[in-house]
């Protein structure tokens, strides 16, 4: 313990700082051997859940809730093709999911499942016309209803436009989180990198069938590479005394690692149609043999949007309003990141409990 005398005398404090780092070090360095075995215990999904749809690989769950539902008009989350469903359920207390299916939302969740080589060739139609328009229409039947609301996120979101645009009588609402629809700004590295000039799909996806899990996760640690390299594994150390930020950090990346091939042929159109050519906004984007026309759009619309987001920066996403025909739209820019805009702990707090306010006025 120091003493008045000590205050003054910088070996002193030297000394007492040097014992005091060396004891949390060795309290860190203990909780490691363990980590491992902790990390096999991450349970993936918070909210209990049943599987009632099934289509080749994809997979729909429902949500039931302790309570009846209160909302006639069903919603449905659609997630990306880049990552599983799962961080929309993460944990208790950073669940998307929970807090509409705790407000008596009749509440669906799709799990697009992994590609295998053979469906290299699915396209954007396959998924937007054909799996995610069987899942609107099982859905509908399901509650008697003759629309649902879709909630979509990153490139779920885009692909969410694109069939309500395709569809809207059967869309009541569109949530868009973080949805890539305007892809002239070049404020996000990977709209520079999958410019024309310096990345040729065509040879990519020829070459490997699938856009590969591992490209996919590399591309994505690189868009902050000081940050996820090295200040995240110093920032883990310095918590490894703390069950809490251990639990939090070991799900977190179960999910960031939990990564999945992209069909070819999707990502061959979603690089060369959207992040080349930006035909979406230009109500040109092809979906096999129909257009979409951002037009065709007259549901309320939310649009929500992370103001640090180095995936989906906000002016990739905030056109979608002035380029609808929808009377009663919305936008909210949250200070988050990506990930951070669905399981933050503002998002938890204030986010998500608009949200459902909002949906409720509408259902």
């Amino acid at each position: 313990m120091s003493t008045a005398n000590d205050i003054g005398n910088p070996w002193a404090r030297w000394q007492e700082s040097f014992l005091t780092e060396s004891a949390a070090n060795a309290r860190r360095l203990a909780q490691l051997p363990s980590l491992y075995q902790r990390a096999q215990r991450v349970k993936k999904g918070a909210t209990p859940s049943e599987v009632v749809y099934e289509e080749d690989r994809l997979k729909v769950l429902h949500y039931p809730g302790k309570e009846p539902a209160r909302y006639a008009t069903p919603l449905i989350f659609v997630f990306a093709l880049v990552n599983r469903p799962y961080i929309l359920d993460l944990k208790m207390g950073r669940s998307v999911v929970s807090h509409f299916v705790d407000r008596g939302f009749d509440t669906y969740l799709i799990d697009w499942g992994s590609p295998t080589y053979a469906d290299r060739h699915l396209t954007i139609d396959d998924h937007v016309n054909g799996y995610l328009s069987n899942v609107v229409d099982f859905v509908r039947e399901r509650a008697g209803t003759p629309n649902a609301s879709l909630l979509g996120y990153c490139m779920g979101g885009t692909m969410s436009t694109m069939f309500t645009a395709l569809h809207q009588e059967r869309v009541k609402n569109l949530i868009l989180l973080a949805a890539g629809i305007d892809f002239s700004t070049r404020e996000g590295l990977l709209n520079l990198w999958a410019q024309q000039e310096y990345f040729d799909v065509d040879k990519f996806v020829d070459a490997f069938g699938n856009c590969p899990a591992e490209f996919l996760q590399a591309s994505f640690l690189m868009l902050k590479p000081v940050q996820n390299l090295i200040e995240k594994p110093i920032n883990f150390f310095e918590k490894a005394d703390d069950p809490e930020a251990i639990d939090d950090f070991l799900t977190m990346e179960t999910w960031l690692n939990d990564n999945i091939p992209v069909a070819g042929e999707v990502y061959r159109e979603f690089v060369k149609f959207l992040y080349q050519q930006n035909l979406l906004v230009q109500n040109k984007m092809p979906v096999g043999k129909h257009t979409v026309d951002l037009r065709k759009i007259t549901c309320p619309v939310l649009n929500i949007m992370a103001k640090n987001d180095d995936l989906v920066p906000c002016a990739q996403s905030m056109p979608f309003n002035d380029l609808v025909s929808s009377k009663d739209r919305k936008s909210l820019v949250i200070p988050a990141g990506h990930i951070g805009l669905a399981i933050g702990g503002k998002a938890q707090r204030e986010v998500w409990p608009h949200t459902c306010d909002w949906l409720s006025e509408r259902s």
